[in-house]
């Protein structure tokens, strides 16, 4: 393996892992899913449906928006979110079809 081969793997490595922190959080992977099969949601929408509290729910979004995951738009008084990273769903579906025995 070269050096830049070996590089890139850690760049790779470095990514994946900054990428699960931002979403280690069943409430993150809930909406993470959510987004997938959406195009977008207000925080309203979102909060219904996942049955959360809005400020709760609010601070995860704002987490993973600085993080670059989800793009937030403001219309009016509501905040749509959307998936920015949509690779981000290949992970969900890695832990669907995870059989762990843990």
């Amino acid at each position: 393996m070269t050096i830049t081969e070996k590089n890139q793997s850690k760049e790779k490595l470095e990514k994946a892992a900054f990428i699960l922190k931002t979403v280690a959080h069943p409430t993150r992977l809930a909406i993470i899913d959510l987004l997938g099969t959406q195009e977008r949601m207000s925080v309203n929408e979102l909060a219904r449906v996942l049955e959360c509290e809005q400020s709760l729910l609010s601070h995860h979004l704002i987490n993973m928006k600085l993080k670059g995951i989800l793009r937030a738009e403001q219309e009016g008084q509501n905040r749509y979110y959307s998936l920015k990273e949509r690779d981000v769903l290949k992970l969900i579906a890695c832990i669907e079809n995870c059989e762990c025995r843990m």
